[in-house]
């Protein structure tokens, strides 16, 4: 999570180092996008504190745990451990993050850079508040914690009590299909749309197998990761497309009772 915000950090900063020259499908306010960026990376840092105030598993609970207590539905998956399967997900993952610098072989992005990489800073934000406070507050044993292969340490870790939900396809999807997205709007009439969105498509569900095989996250834990993923990285740019009537806006609140605060608003 340390090395997610860190990326999330360095591509605000890139994010300003050009200035747009072209026409762009979408419409920013950085009186607005950052703040709301800001705040996810807020939430992800307390989110963070929460799975860190975590504890340990009992040892001697987990040598006797069962199977039968996961439910019906991610039970063929309890048990599961692979080392290998681990340190595969990650190759992905962490490459998905870097994915859209290749939009910038765009010159129509090229020229504005600086707002796509606003948005994408403020997409991946949004996931990376949902996940961390989401984990934080959660508490689901991984399925290796059912494993008699996984040393007994990382069974008890407190890591071991974060599998909801998976954290690494969310991360993935949100970036392959916000390239997605900011590529088809670019460029409307490609014919390589279809192969953008299949790869899009493709990069995170391999995740999710590889976490799943790892042990790492339940089937459920996967399919929700994944559809929030995917979720946010297309409807974040999408709300901020020219000619979209819905809307997102942030307005300052106050109430005698409960203070001062901000209301977060969407008209369709």
């Amino acid at each position: 999570m340390k090395k997610y915000l860190f990326i999330l950090i360095s591509v605000l900063s890139l994010s300003f180092n050009t200035q747009a020259q072209t026409e762009s499908p979408y419409t920013t306010k950085v009186k607005v996008d950052l703040p709301v960026t800001a705040a996810g990376v807020g939430l992800s840092g307390l989110g963070v504190y929460f799975i860190s105030k975590k504890d340990r598993l009992n040892e001697q609970a987990v040598r006797q745990i069962s199977k039968n207590e996961v439910n019906a539905f991610d039970r063929f998956s309890a048990g599961n451990y692979s080392e290998s399967a681990k340190n595969l997900s990650d190759i992905p993952f962490y490459g998905s993050f870097v994915m859209p610098l290749a939009l910038l072989l765009d010159k129509d992005v090229y020229h504005n850079a600086p707002q796509v990489f606003l948005l994408y800073g403020e997409t991946m934000s949004v996931t990376g508040a949902l996940f961390a406070m989401t984990a934080g507050l959660v508490d689901r044993k991984r399925p290796l914690v059912y494993s008699q292969e996984a040393p007994i340490r990382e069974r008890t870790s407190k890591n071991a009590r974060n599998s909801f939900f998976a954290g690494h396809p969310a991360a993935t999807a949100t970036a392959t299909f916000f390239v997605a997205k900011v590529f088809n709007d670019f460029n409307p009439d490609s014919p390589a749309r279809p192969f953008v969105w299949g790869a899009a498509a493709a990069v995170p569900a391999a995740v999710g197998y590889l976490r799943l095989k790892a042990g790492k996250h339940f089937l459920s834990d996967v399919i929700i990761g994944y559809t929030i993923g995917t979720t946010v990285g297309i409807l974040v740019p999408h709300l901020h497309k020219k000619g979209n009537n819905s809307g997102l806006s942030i307005t300052p609140t106050y109430n005698r009772i409960e203070g001062r605060g901000l209301a977060l608003n969407y008209t369709f």
